[in-house]
């Protein structure tokens, strides 16, 4: 039906009610997915709904210069922001960026893992992920990240977006993107690590 963004762009600037649907089954997601990276699951859906009336209200004046979903992603970042600048709970970057820096020798340049850690023994990490333990452990890791570091990871391994789009939508540089994306890597690593040492989970319920 919309084989093209400029049809649906077009369709919604005439609020077309089936653009408007092919929009939220399109972007719905992904927003939602980013939102709760930030603000949590709790009120990740009135981040995504007031991200909504914000494209709605300015598709009309979007000039291309980003892909529509790269300039979605984007509003939806700077309403989740904006709802934890209100609730007084937001993280500034400098305090994320001031942690130990000791782990980055873990990855290379690609961002993938120099060594799985040895205590993983025969088990591959496939494996380890197909614990269903493993998975609810890791969900509660990536959802109590600090808001830019889920940000960035969701939008990095769950949607697997460029670092160039990930800057566009959170607003920050290139290099601030590749610091935050290994902390939130470093973290989960040693969330996998804990758990197959000792069974237990290291983010809390």
């Amino acid at each position: 039906m919309f084989r093209d963004e400029a049809t649906l762009i077009a369709g919604l600037v005439r609020q077309d009610e089936a653009a408007y649907h092919y929009a939220i089954r399109t972007f719905g997601g992904p927003m939602q997915h980013l939102a709760a990276s930030i603000v949590g699951q709790k009120i990740a859906d009135e981040v995504v709904q007031e991200a909504w009336v914000s494209v709605l209200r300015a598709v009309g004046k979007f000039e291309g210069r980003s892909a529509l979903k790269t300039w979605i992603m984007r509003i939806t970042a700077n309403e989740a922001k904006s709802r934890l600048r209100r609730e007084k709970r937001n993280v500034a970057l400098e305090d994320l960026l001031a942690e130990d820096e000791s782990f980055a020798d873990r990855f290379d340049g690609r961002g993938h893992w120099q060594d799985a850690p040895s205590e993983w023994g025969q088990d591959s990490p496939e494996a380890l992920l197909a614990s269903d333990e493993l998975k609810a452990c890791l969900d509660r890791m990536i959802d109590q990240l600090p808001d830019l570091q889920g940000a960035t990871l969701a939008l990095r391994e769950r949607q697997g977006l460029p670092l160039a789009d990930i800057c566009n939508i959170l607003d920050v540089s290139e290099s601030n993107v590749r610091v935050l994306l290994h902390r939130a890597r470093n973290k989960v690593f040693g969330c996998v690590k804990h758990f197959q040492q000792t069974g237990e989970c290291l983010a809390t319920e």
